[in-house]
């Protein structure tokens, strides 16, 4: 299978999502879009991914490629291929399909339990979210529900945490292709973002979260993205 992702900054790249390409013999291809890199054809791949990143997706002034990155997310969909949004992904995933973004009551960053909702336990991709763990979460901004997808999962610090729509597009707003190395990125370029709030952890408990959390959302987002491609 064809895996391709948008990157939009050199220090979010596809985390653990690169080792289940290779473990799967999966081709992983990638537009750069801070380089201004040109988009594939929709013929040339199967599974689209959204990475995040530190702007939001109405600052089209300062990264003009954000209206093209959206006119192209549109054509993936309406072509019926699976995608998955992370974070400012998911969010680009909300404006296209009709929903809101705005910015959060909180900003969550940092490691926090999320739970399934009714629709989310009753979903085929339910079963495959991290139980009784925290996920990783950086970003201010949020979403509503668009119009004909399902809410599958809440949390206390951000009611929207993950929607489906049409049983293969997925928008996720926490992290669970992180890994060690890729936090530390983050810490490294957006460290002035850890500032004191309800849901923000230090830097040290991030990257020492409890036992076992890199192994379940990593375990999370290798069944996720065997679902999707499922559907190709």
């Amino acid at each position: 299978m064809r895996i391709h992702y948008l990157q939009h900054v050199s220090f979010e790249g596809p985390g653990i999502i690169a080792d289940y390409a290779r473990v799967n013999g999966h081709t992983l291809t990638v537009t750069r879009l801070f380089g201004c890199e040109a988009f594939p054809a929709l013929t040339d791949i199967d599974l689209l991914v959204i990475m995040g990143g530190p702007m939001n997706i109405f600052e089209e002034e300062k990264y003009p490629w954000l209206v093209g990155e959206k006119i192209f997310i549109r054509k993936v969909v309406d072509a019926g291929k699976p995608v998955l949004g992370i974070c400012l992904g998911a969010q680009l995933l909300a404006d296209v399909l009709g929903g809101r973004v705005f910015p959060g009551k909180y900003k969550e960053i940092g490691w926090f339990p999320v739970n399934l909702t009714g629709e989310g336990r009753q979903s085929g991709i339910g079963a495959f979210f991290p139980k009784d763990t925290a996920v990783f979460q950086w970003h201010g901004d949020t979403f509503s529900i668009p119009p004909g997808a399902v809410q599958l999962i809440e949390s206390d610090g951000c009611s929207n945490q993950a929607f489906l729509y049409d049983e293969r597009v997925l928008g996720l707003q926490f992290h669970l292709e992180s890994t060690p190395d890729s936090i530390r990125s983050l810490v490294e370029h957006c460290g002035d973002e850890i500032v004191e709030g309800k849901f923000i952890q230090t830097a040290d408990e991030m990257l020492a979260p409890p036992m076992g959390c890199f192994c379940a959302i990593n375990d999370a987002m290798f069944s996720i993205l065997d679902y999707l491609l499922a559907k190709v």
